[in-house]
């Protein structure tokens, strides 16, 4: 059957529209010396999303503002000698409790994900983080959130568990109240020799047994599957998260990096994402993130927030 296409977007928008009716986060811009960053912040400024704060070496900073005719006369800019240092400030400024989230700039993502993980100074709870795309893809009939594609490597069981608890969590923040969760595989069947078929059937016993709330599980599940009925259907899989899902959670990184890639490069999706599990939801952008990108993942951070708050 052949799919409806949709505008690319259109149901980010609709989150961005949601988040433009809250108060707008205090945001650390974590050395935004580059015109994607920086043009992405005053965007999801001028969108009433965020209070940024724009934390760098103030000379790089104004000379990229000046570059594009850019003004910041009326955003507060905390100066720092280099990447390192702007990355330690934001995540003091967060600990104190004056700014609300971060926005990654132009630092590579180690640099501000060292300063976020030490041990006395940084951001760590004892939850494990992980990174969330929220993918708008055309072909499929709704948001898709796209889980771990960023952070964990090669996650055992307990990291899984933390992976589909911040999920939940963030799905629960933008209207998901019982979000469906496809544990994917290669395969349906538990197999000893495919570990991730087995990770995904002891998630769905914790779920069965609560230690897992707010979500339906089922897995394994190969991604035709989790996102086609008609191929759950040929495959005799009965399964109400089949054709249906919210949440797709993958093996290991590689695999949910190519997946989210592939749906933006082959799909035309629009995608925003957040860094969870820490004391405050990052922004992690990447350098090819454009600015509805950049704008998008700051309405998550802000639904995320309110939803904390409330």
């Amino acid at each position: 059957m052949k799919k409806i296409l949709r505008p690319a977007g259109t149901l980010l928008e609709q989150l961005i529209k949601q988040a433009e009716k809250l108060p707008p986060a205090h945001t650390g811009i974590v050395h935004p010396c580059d015109l994607p960053s920086l043009t992405g912040a005053l965007a999801a400024r001028d969108r009433g999303l965020i209070t940024p704060t724009l934390i760098g070496p103030s000379n790089k900073i104004l000379s990229t503002a000046r570059s594009a005719d850019l003004s910041l006369s009326d955003i507060e800019i905390i100066d720092a000698p280099h990447s390192h240092a702007a990355a330690d400030k934001a995540v003091e400024l967060v600990r104190q409790g004056k700014l609300q989230t971060l926005m990654k700039g132009a630092l590579h993502t180690d640099e501000l994900m060292s300063a976020i993980l030490q041990k006395e100074s940084g951001l760590q709870t004892e939850r494990r983080m992980s990174h969330v795309f929220v993918i708008d893809a055309p072909s499929y009939h709704k948001l898709l959130l796209v889980t771990d594609a960023a952070i964990n490597i090669n996650p055992n069981l307990d990291v899984k568990r933390d992976i589909v608890r911040n999920v939940i969590d963030l799905a629960h923040a933008i209207g998901i109240d019982c979000p469906k969760i496809a544990l994917l595989s290669a395969i349906e069947t538990i197999e000893e020799k495919i570990p991730s078929t087995i990770q995904a059937a002891a998630l769905c016993k914790m779920a069965e047994r609560n230690q897992i709330t707010g979500a339906i599980l089922d897995g394994p599940l190969a991604f035709d599957n989790a996102i086609s009925l008609d191929a759950a259907t040929t495959k005799n899989i009965h399964s109400i998260v089949a054709g249906e899902a919210d949440v797709l959670v993958a093996p290991d990184l590689e695999a949910g990096n190519i997946l989210a890639k592939e749906l933006v490069f082959l799909s035309g999706a629009n995608t925003a994402g957040l860094l969870l599990g820490a004391r405050a939801p990052i922004i992690l952008t990447s350098r090819s993130d454009d600015c509805v990108s950049r704008v998008a993942s700051s309405a998550l951070a802000q639904l995320f927030i309110h939803r904390n708050q409330h």
